[in-house]
């Protein structure tokens, strides 16, 4: 029996390469991708980490933590710590990047200390196109962000968000349905399990589909 496409496929859509599992073309350390995340992109959608993560420097010590299940469409970029300036000072201008004198007396402190943390998307999450992360946001499980939107804060799990900066559109259920459906967590279910009670996941009956966990 099928138990849908291997989590190891780097092309998981037969004939169109513009979709990629994202963990098959990650390869930093700092960049953690869960099974079946990918990323849709008909302009190269392998050149995920050199195009759409930005300012990513291992020292920096942050990391982009993406979950499972979840779809990234064209233009979302993540924008890490690194991109900030210090900010400490009177000038933000970061003249120690320009050497020649400059760099002498830059506490690096002074800019690494300022770090947001890591940027965390949860699971079963819909990224609209053109979405913009700033870093150490976290989106949580379930949530889907309309095209364009910027996400300057954390976006609580099933919330449907957008805008510049994004907002609260509404919630996609109850408070209650929520927190059973986070109990649940279909996305950590076997690949076969999964495959069992795709009616169920794609459907609207909660009670029904704790029954089958």
């Amino acid at each position: 029996m099928m138990h849908g496409p291997s989590p190891e496929t780097l092309y998981p859509l037969p004939g169109h390469p513009r979709a990629v599992f994202l963990k098959n073309v990650v390869t930093r350390p700092n960049i953690l991708v869960g099974d079946y995340s990918y990323y849709d992109d008909p302009d190269g959608a392998e050149r995920f980490e050199e195009r759409n993560v930005l300012h990513h420097f291992d020292f920096y010590g942050d990391r982009l933590i993406i979950g499972r299940f979840v779809a990234i469409a064209a233009g979302t970029r993540f924008v890490m710590n690194g991109a900030n300036h210090a900010m400490g000072g009177f000038s933000t201008y970061p003249f120690n990047i320009f050497a020649n004198g400059w760099e002498k007396g830059f506490d690096i402190s002074s800019w690494t200390g300022q770090s947001r943390g890591d940027t965390v998307v949860g699971n079963d999450v819909w990224l609209g196109m053109e979405s913009l992360v700033m870093p150490g946001v976290t989106i949580g499980d379930g949530a889907i962000v309309a095209a364009r939107s910027t996400l300057v804060s954390d976006v609580p799990p099933y919330a449907i968000v957008g805008g510049n900066p994004a907002r609260v559109i509404r919630m996609r259920f109850d408070e209650a349905t929520v927190a059973r459906l986070l109990a649940l967590a279909w996305w950590n279910w076997p690949a076969d399990k999964i495959t069992r009670h795709l009616d169920l996941i794609r459907g609207a009956d909660i009670a029904t589909l704790e029954a089958a966990s």
